[in-house]
């Protein structure tokens, strides 16, 4: 079977990709590499630098590969960013979607994966479970949720298959730590490989679960070989949450390892959810999903991995 997948350089992408290839997949790969390198996309992989907002160059991937599913895991994924980059945000994260529910539609896909998030259930009542009703509190959980409605409205339309998976807090080989507005366990690392505090918005009680990526491969793989998954939605994730501060001093202790002695400083409160985790019970029923996360050695094998890379620009936005 011909997998594609949107967002390949990153660390969904990345690391799904890597899986498929060794399953024997033929596997396509999108990405115009604005939060991803290169290097990141697995040998193997027919790869098109494109961007998803370029409607003739994403239709002539699809006219030219033929897949049989799609994994769209491209985003922008800056919750705390999103009200100050609100038209970056919904161009990437809601029009840039669009154009691949379009493309399924258009070109026959067996089935769409859309990664959604967390950010969906806003303040909720944690754990938040799939039943409950959305309330997204920023654009980021806003725009997400409308891609969500809209791939039901497709199939309800066009017959396209789908599923929808929640992904939160996801951490592992191949993030861009040289984001300074998402992924704050990678911001953290590159802070401290570059010298600099550990920062912290408000007094760091902020509750959330980080999930390593490897426990992600085998479910995600499931939802295109069991068709009891179709037009479902599954949260995916880890079961043990974390204050922020708990989890930053998890990773400084995790660093003095490799001869760093970071500090930590306490900036300005932000406007964000306090408490966010999930409830995984569907996806273990349904995906076979098991969450072993060993936060200490995903944090030492990030490091590790951190250390090998070469130096990229750390990214700043307008």
């Amino acid at each position: 079977m011909k997998v594609l997948v949107t967002g390949v350089a990153g660390l969904l992408g990345a690391n799904f990709s890597n899986y498929l290839l060794d399953k024997g997949y033929e596997v396509v790969g999108i990405d115009n590499l604005s939060g991803g390198y290169r290097s990141s996309v697995p040998t193997g992989v027919d790869f098109h630098n494109i961007d998803l907002n370029d409607v003739k160059g994403v239709n002539a991937v699809f006219r030219f590969s033929k897949p049989d599913y799609v994994y769209h895991f491209a985003a922008y994924a800056a919750e705390g960013l999103s009200p100050f980059i609100r038209n970056y945000n919904y161009v990437n994260n809601v029009l840039c979607s669009i154009n691949i529910v379009n493309a399924c539609v258009n070109f026959d896909v067996k089935k769409l994966i859309f990664t959604s998030s967390m950010a969906v259930y806003g303040e909720g009542d944690p754990p938040f479970n799939e039943s409950q009703r959305p309330a997204p509190e920023d654009p980021y959980g806003i725009a997400k949720y409308a891609v969500e409605q809209d791939i039901a409205l497709a199939k309800k339309m066009f017959g396209l298959e789908y599923s929808i998976i929640r992904p939160h807090n996801v951490v592992g080989l191949y993030q861009n730590i040289w984001d300074r507005y998402r992924n704050v366990i990678g911001i953290w690392i590159r802070k401290i490989l570059d010298d600099e505090p550990v920062t912290i918005f408000g007094d760091g009680t902020q509750r959330r679960a980080f999930s390593d990526i490897e426990y992600y491969m085998k479910p995600f793989e499931k939802l295109m070989t069991d068709r009891n998954t179709d037009d479902m939605t599954y949260n995916i994730g880890a079961d043990k949450d974390y204050s922020i501060n708990e989890a930053a001093g998890l990773l400084m202790s995790v660093s003095e390892e490799f001869g760093y002695t970071p500090t930590r400083v306490h900036l300005e409160p932000r406007n964000e959810v306090h408490t966010a985790y999930c409830d995984h019970d569907l996806a273990r029923l349904d995906l076979d999903f098991e969450d072993n996360t060993d936060l200490r050695k995903t944090m030492r094998e990030m490091l590790q991995w951190a250390l090998s890379q070469p130096e990229h620009p750390i990214k700043d936005m307008e």
